[in-house]
């Protein structure tokens, strides 16, 4: 069920009623797990056994990790949980991955190993609420906090309907008191939460599908050498899409949760306006890149061991970053990148970062927009369909070929460019301002014009019923 259909537009006018309905606040949790299991067998019903197994393996994990105080059964007891949870991601996400390099890997031995098809679906989502749940179960072993005393309560953490299948992944902390008092709509939490959906779907439908995709697709799904100006339009037509995309989705679940009376956490924080990657990283997908940290990079040591050992943290946890997103090499080639960009960073910075020049507007603006193109040719390895196309991509828009095909036409190239200049301006304009402070200050009339004008193009736009790029994750 698609944020961005009219079948989800009458599911959550339901759950809404039933929601403000005057019964009991466990009778009203009861239904909203109801309505996310609901939601999310609209998919693939069969896949509803999966979040039920997760549920029941990392309620009950919790509850001995929390009674035990051996090392051994505590380590025992995490390992199950670990195995459970990314076993099933691991199965479903990566088997066919892993079965294509083994082919590969027995071939260059000599070995003609043919594999039975891999028609495996992928459960929608299943990378977000598997981290969900496992930061449940590290937080517990970590003795960061104590497990739920309510099954109920667990289950709808695991289940929430607004962002169990593209986030933001939400900690426990963050979630489960929410659900211990009760929660019901006001008025002025329906007003902003309707806001935001309508933001969120204006991004989605209007920019990331409307105006962009087509620029986008076009480019990426070019088999010839293309000329520069196509090749670094395409990209930041993608960079574009995938912000108005994965934004847009994240601003709906926050506005569908407001809406009810819950908070979520911001996952976008203009992230186009970054000066430097680790910037970059506390602006995009925060929820992804604050996990990272606090399961991995700071378990591995973060940068309390030596400069050496930082380096080799930050690449392992960019790297499996990458792995995240999806079971391919390119995904990995892009955390690569990443995680280079961030080992220079700190480099560089050790050095040079106290010159005066650094500190000025104008020294700003120009590492922001440096960070902006090294995020855009990181971005041709998390689109392209492979290192060959990719490579033909980077040839161009490094001007290492120059003489390519140009497939874009002047109303796409305009298109592209004035979309892309207005968001990265939207961007740094709000780098350090909040929505929520820009609304307050705007008068009625204007916020109702504009509200008016984002719902028009919404309804007239075509293709409004593309599904959601990071699904696939």
């Amino acid at each position: 069920m698609l944020f961005n259909s009219l079948t989800f537009i009458v599911f959550f006018a339901v759950v809404l009623i039933l929601h403000n309905l005057p019964v009991s606040w466990r009778t009203k949790k009861v239904q909203l797990l109801i309505a996310s299991y609901l939601f999310y067998a609209a998919w693939n019903p069969p896949f509803v056994l999966l979040l039920w197994l997760s549920t029941v393996v990392d309620w009950s994990v919790a509850k001995r990790l929390y009674q035990t105080d051996n090392v051994a059964g505590r380590r025992l007891l995490l390992a199950i949980s670990l195995g459970v949870n990314l076993g099933v991601l691991a199965f479903f996400k990566y088997g066919q991955f892993l079965l294509e390099n083994f082919i590969s890997a027995a071939a260059m031995l000599g070995i003609n190993y043919k594999a039975p098809d891999w028609n495996i679906i992928l459960p929608v989502g299943i990378s977000f609420y598997t981290f969900q749940t496992l930061s449940y179960t590290l937080d517990i072993y970590l003795r960061r906090s104590k497990p739920s005393k309510s099954l109920l309560d667990f289950s709808l953490f695991v289940t929430f309907f607004p962002q169990l299948v593209a986030g933001p992944i939400v900690r426990p902390t963050q979630l489960l008191p929410q659900f211990a008092t009760p929660r019901r709509t006001t008025q002025k939490a329906l007003n902003w939460g309707l806001l935001l959906i309508t933001l969120g779907l204006f991004q989605k439908i209007v920019v990331a599908d409307g105006l962009l995709a087509p620029v986008s697709d076009k480019v990426f799904g070019a088999s010839a050498l293309l000329n520069p100006v196509d090749a670094w339009l395409g990209t930041l037509a993608f960079a574009g899409q995938i912000f108005a995309d994965f934004s847009g989705y994240t601003t709906i679940a926050i506005g569908v949760a407001c809406a009810l009376g819950f908070s979520l956490p911001d996952n976008f924080r203009y992230p186009y306006a970054a000066i430097g990657f680790s910037d970059f990283w506390k602006r995009w997908h925060i929820s992804l890149s604050s996990w990272l940290r606090d399961y991995l990079y700071i378990p591995l040591g973060g940068n309390r061991k030596g400069a050496a050992r930082t380096r080799i943290n930050l690449m392992l946890t960019m790297l499996l970053g990458g792995l995240w997103h999806g079971a391919s090499w390119t995904f990995v080639a892009w955390g690569a990148l990443h995680g280079s960009f961030l080992v220079a960073e700190r480099w560089l910075r050790a050095r040079f970062g106290g010159a005066p020049l650094w500190q000025t507007f104008s020294g700003q603006l120009m590492l922001g927009l440096l960070t902006f193109a090294l995020v855009n040719i990181a971005w041709v390895f998390f689109r392209a369909e492979s290192f060959e196309g990719a490579g033909q991509l980077l040839q161009a828009m490094l001007l290492f070929a120059t003489d390519g095909q140009k497939i874009l036409s002047s109303v796409y190239m305009l298109q592209a460019a004035c979309t892309v200049s207005l968001l990265v301006t939207y961007h740094w304009f709000m780098r350090e301002r909040r929505l929520e402070d820009l609304v307050a200050k705007a008068s009625p009339l204007a916020l109702g014009n504009a509200w008016g004008v984002a719902l028009f193009l919404i309804v007239i736009t075509q293709g409004g019923s593309d599904a959601f790029i990071y699904f696939q994750f």
